[in-house]
């Protein structure tokens, strides 16, 4: 993912200002919530923090999921694997797509569809392949190396897959498609003297715009996960996002706070991020929105250890998966 306000050829913009307001911080419990309408009502499943946590875990386990690596290619296996044991009909999606410095990625796209026989659809989704770079790294060295991306990668994942596992369990009245993109990390590095090129973030998920797993594909809206897993972690509301959907934003916010995360979900402005949000946004018209991490006091906005190898599995905390896991299943079980 990138952080623009414009496009310049050093890389990464910042956005400047960002106004700080006190979030609210109620403890939550470890009960189900419940969503009623006139016509039913709905128990909507609990999320478990520590089967996401394990979901995060077992995927950095495999070493960087980088495109063209075996490591790539046995994870790709253990999602599409998972996502069959809990109940999702599912495709993987193989594209041939061209990087930055023209290297041609295998990508896979992962896709569960949950009640594939039905129109009326929801889309979940996040990247799941790694930073080929540690080009934020403070060691110079390393800057050529891949991360583990427990993060950056991993923990939307996660969260995504715990998401699934309730869903195999409940059940749902409404389609669910839950989608893992490739090549979203694969972008232009920063710590490389080269002109700037558009578009070369989110890979997978441009492929997938333009030639969806099903014709005409449409979906009510669709909520990405990107870096939902760092301990303390603020999701401030992300730009592009309160354009595409901003009451599905202002929703999702709320939710969090009825359910007693708003120490998590800031009611803030933050930045614009080129994501898989907008790719999905500008090639199907699905409105979008990115629950992504934000963090002020970082010069990259996204914290100190993004893009670095200190993105690990020290930084994954089970709180903040639980959070938000528990967050966007209250909002899907929610729906008439």
């Amino acid at each position: 993912m990138q952080m623009i306000l414009k496009h310049t050829t050093a890389g990464l913009a910042l956005v400047a200002s960002l106004l700080f307001f006190s979030c609210n911080s109620k403890k939550s419990d470890n009960t189900s919530t419940i969503s009623t309408n006139k016509a039913t009502k709905i128990t909507t499943p609990v999320f478990n923090g520590d089967s996401a946590y394990n979901y995060v875990a077992r995927q950095v386990a495999f070493g960087p999921r980088v495109p063209n690596t075996p490591e790539h290619e046995a994870c790709a296996n253990y999602l599409a694997g998972e996502l069959k044991r809990f109940g999702a009909d599912v495709i993987v999606q193989e594209a041939d797509v061209v990087a930055f410095d023209n290297t041609m990625l295998k990508a896979k796209n992962i896709i569960g569809q949950f009640n594939p026989e039905k129109n009326n659809r929801i889309l979940l989704f996040a990247h799941w392949d790694t930073r080929p770079f540690a080009d934020y790294d403070k060691d110079a060295s390393k800057h050529n190396t891949p991360i583990d991306g427990a993060n950056d990668g991993g923990s939307g994942v996660g969260v995504l897959l715990e998401i699934a596992r309730q869903i195999g369990k409940a059940g749902h009245h409404l389609g669910i498609d839950i989608i893992f993109f490739d090549a979203e990390d694969y972008g232009q590095p920063n710590h490389l003297d080269l002109p700037y090129k558009e578009d070369t973030w989110c890979l997978g998920s441009q492929y997938w715009g333009k030639n969806p797993h099903k014709p005409n594909y449409t979906a009510r809206y669709g909520i990405l996960l990107d870096m939902v897993g760092a301990k303390n972690a603020l999701f401030y509301k992300e730009l592009y996002s309160l354009e595409f959907a901003p009451e599905l934003v202002n929703r999702v916010w709320n939710t969090a706070s009825d359910l007693g995360y708003g120490q998590y979900f800031a009611y803030d402005q933050g930045g614009m991020i080129t994501d898989d949000h907008v790719y999905v946004y500008q090639l199907t018209n699905i409105p979008c929105i990115d629950i992504i991490q934000h963090d002020p006091s970082s010069p990259t906005s996204f914290g100190s250890f993004w893009h670095t190898h200190e993105d690990n599995m020290d930084n994954i905390d089970k709180n903040t998966l639980k959070a938000v896991g528990q967050t966007v299943l209250e909002v899907i079980y929610s729906e008439k």
